[in-house]
């Protein structure tokens, strides 16, 4: 039997399962990452890229299993042109809260206007 995918949600620290915790309340409805390592599997708990329908088994970063997420929408996107929607998917109070909040998870990125991201919208199908 084929399983799900598999993904991890990483905050700005190693231990920090405040993503999840927001997925699971409802309120995250979506991510980003890198755009050239969106095909790319992130360690045991992430398979990487994320197709529209696709349902996605979440762990948390202890790889307890914590929910069942489907994808409903993937996009390119660069990180001087986010949209409402993406920032609100995200928990942010607007584009520049995203912007300040991605430049403390990814200190090693340079994050001009034009770095490429892909967006991921999902919708919670089953909690913990």
């Amino acid at each position: 039997m084929k399983r799900r995918k598999r993904t991890q949600f990483w905050g700005a620290h190693p231990d920090d399962d405040k993503l999840v915790l927001e997925i699971l309340s409802g309120h995250k409805t979506a991510t980003v990452c890198k755009a050239d390592e969106y095909y790319t599997a992130m360690g045991e708990f992430d398979d990487g890229c994320m197709e529209v329908g696709d349902l996605i088994d979440v762990f948390d970063l202890r790889g307890r299993w914590r929910c069942v997420i489907r994808v409903t929408e993937v996009y390119p996107v660069r990180f001087g042109e986010i949209p409402e929607k993406l920032w609100r998917g995200e928990c942010c109070r607007d584009a520049d809260h995203f912007r300040e909040a991605h430049r403390r998870c990814w200190p090693h990125y340079a994050l001009t206007d034009d770095f490429e991201m892909i967006a991921t919208h999902f919708e919670l199908v089953s909690p913990e």
